[in-house]
C-alpha cells in the first residue's frame, strides 16, 4: 500500500536552536488510523502543523515530511518559492484537512456558517448558485445539523455544532486525510461521545485516514488501530493500539494506561 503521509526525521526548533520536536517518523496509508497522544506540551499539535507547512513564524521544521506526493518539509531551497506556496494551498483541503480543538477559533465570528462551509466546496467542485446552496445543505446534513444552521453565525450555536460545521467544512474538499486535533476537548462527555461517533462514520465511509491527536488515552484508543506516544518532543513508544494498551513498555506510557483505567473503575463505581 503506498504511502500517503511520511515522515522522517522530523524536528521542529525555536529561533534559538531549541527543539521542540526531535526525530520524529512515521507513516500513513490511505485508509489507516494513527493516534499522537501525550500531555501538553509535548508536541503533538506542533507536528500536526508542521505535517501541514503550517508552523507559526519563529518556528522551523526539519528532515522531511512528504504528503500525497509533495515535499512539504524538506524540498530543496530552490523549490521553496511561490510554486511550491500554491501546490502547499491546494495540499491543504485536497491532500489533508484539519478539525481543530476550539472551533471558535476556527471559524470566522462575522460570517454566516453556510457561507463557511460554501467556500471549500466551491473551490473544490466549481459549484455556484443553487447547486452550491444544495451541497451546503446536504454537507451539513451529513453532519447532523439542521439546515437553519446555515444561516446562523458561530456564535448563535452550540459548541457541538460549531465542532460538526468545523467537520462540514474539513470534508467538503473530500480529504484522504484528516487531521484532528484534539476535536472533542472543548465539549461535554455527551456530546465529545456524538462527535466521535460521527467522526467514525464518516472516515469509514470515505475510507479516508486519520491522524488524531489526544491527550485522553481512552479516546485515543477508541479512534486510533496505531499509537504514538509523545513526551517532551521525541517518541516514547509506537505500535498497535492494542498492542499497547495491554503491555506498555515505557514508564510514561504505563502511567498514561494506568490513568485512563483508574478513571474507567471510578466512573464505574459511580455509576448507580
Amino acid at each position: 500500500m503506498s504511502e500517503l503521509l511520511a515522515v522522517e526525521q522530523l524536528s521542529v526548533r525555536r529561533s534559538d536552536g531549541h527543539e521542540l520536536i526531535h526525530d520524529l517518523a512515521f507513516t500513513l496509508a490511505p485508509g489507516e488510523r494513527l493516534g499522537l497522544i501525550g500531555e501538553s506540551g509535548s508536541g503533538k499539535s506542533l507536528t500536526a502543523l508542521a505535517v501541514l507547512g503550517l508552523l507559526p513564524p519563529g518556528l522551523t521544521a526539519h528532515g522531511s515530511v512528504l504528503l500525497s506526493g509533495t515535499q512539504v518539509v524538506g524540498a530543496p531551497r530552490r523549490r521553496l518559492d511561490r510554486r511550491l506556496d500554491r501546490r502547499l494551498d491546494r495540499l491543504r483541503g485536497q491532500a489533508a484537512a484539519v478539525v481543530f480543538q476550539e472551533p471558535l477559533t476556527a471559524l470566522d465570528p462575522l460570517m454566516r456558517v453556510g457561507r463557511q462551509v460554501a467556500g471549500p466546496i466551491r473551490r473544490r467542485r466549481g459549484l455556484r448558485g443553487a447547486a452550491l446552496r444544495s451541497a451546503v445543505l446536504a454537507a451539513l446534513e451529513e453532519v447532523a445539523l439542521p439546515e437553519r444552521v446555515a444561516r446562523a453565525y458561530p456564535h448563535e450555536i452550540s459548541g457541538g455544532q460549531r465542532q460538526r460545521a468545523a467537520i462540514a467544512m474539513a470534508l467538503a474538499c473530500e480529504p484522504a486525510l484528516l487531521i484532528a486535533d484534539e476535536p472533542t476537548t472543548a465539549l461535554d462527555v455527551t456530546v465529545q461521545a456524538e462527535v466521535l461517533a460521527l467522526l467514525d462514520r464518516l472516515i469509514a465511509a470515505r475510507d479516508m485516514a486519520l491522524l488524531f491527536i489526544g491527550h485522553d488515552l481512552a479516546v485515543v484508543a477508541g479512534v486510533a488501530d496505531r499509537l504514538i506516544v509523545l513526551k517532551e518532543g521525541s517518541a516514547v513508544e509506537s505500535g498497535r493500539t492494542r498492542d499497547i494498551v495491554r503491555e506498555p513498555g515505557h514508564p510514561y506510557t504505563r502511567s498514561l494506561v494506568d490513568s485512563a483505567r483508574e478513571l474507567e473503575a471510578e466512573l464505574d463505581r459511580m455509576a448507580p
